[in-house]
């Protein structure tokens, strides 16, 4: 199990399952041709695909399209089912910033089949988090700003407010779909500026107020 690190807490967290947002941002939907959703879109991945600012990614060899999606990423401190807003948004125990990188062309080929684009989302090391920040620490506003870089040239940046779904509502939602626990995190959408990277790109990743990571491309 690996050990999730929370900025002044002496409380351990271990990392369960890992719930994944897909088109929370409206531009990120029109950029890349769908529609916005009436409810979360979801999809998961598993707890081995997570490593931490300052270590690499690894590019896999059957893919030649590997996007980068900077996202807000939520802590669950509690288990919840079947929650309202209110109790949704107290079980949010910290946030960080993290990568959800992405096969894109095997994404693409997979759902041109209709079939699970799995193996386009749960690779070794396609999950990237920063140290996360309590929630009793730091009250997130939704006025931040989400950014991303390659090679220092800004890729992406939005505000959190953008986001289609809040965090209180996906955790709301996701917790009538499947019982959340302690330990589970939420990456929560990219917004636009999704793009390609190449091997030995360097990758900076910010929230203010939040956290930021740094990793690269081998």
């Amino acid at each position: 199990m690996k050990k999730i690190n929370i900025k002044n807490v002496a409380e351990e967290y271990y990392i369960g399952k890992i719930v994944c947002v897909g088109r929370n941002y409206t531009d990120h939907v029109i950029e890349l041709g769908n529609e916005v959703p009436e409810k979360p879109i979801l999809f998961l991945k598993p707890s081995s695909a997570v490593i931490f600012s300052g270590e690499n990614i690894k590019y896999p060899s059957y893919s030649k399209e590997m996007h980068h999606e900077a996202e807000l990423v939520l802590l669950i401190g509690e288990e919840l089912s079947n929650a309202d807003e209110t109790e949704s948004g107290k079980a949010i125990a910290g946030y960080a910033v993290g990568l959800d990188m992405t096969l894109r062309d095997i994404q693409n080929e997979l759902k041109k089949k209709g079939h699970p684009w799995t193996i386009a989302k749960c690779f070794d090391t396609s999950a990237v988090l920063s140290d996360f920040v309590s929630s009793k620490e730091y009250k997130l506003t939704l006025d931040e700003q989400i950014s991303l870089s390659v090679n220092g040239e800004l890729r992406q940046r939005e505000k959190l407010n953008q986001m289609i779904f809040s965090p209180s509502q996906l955790v709301q939602y996701i917790s009538s779909i499947m019982k959340l626990e302690r330990g589970d995190i939420i990456f929560t959408g990219t917004p636009a500026g999704v793009g390609k990277v190449n091997k030995g790109d360097v990758l900076r990743a910010d929230i203010k107020g939040v956290g930021e990571l740094t990793c690269k491309v081998e």
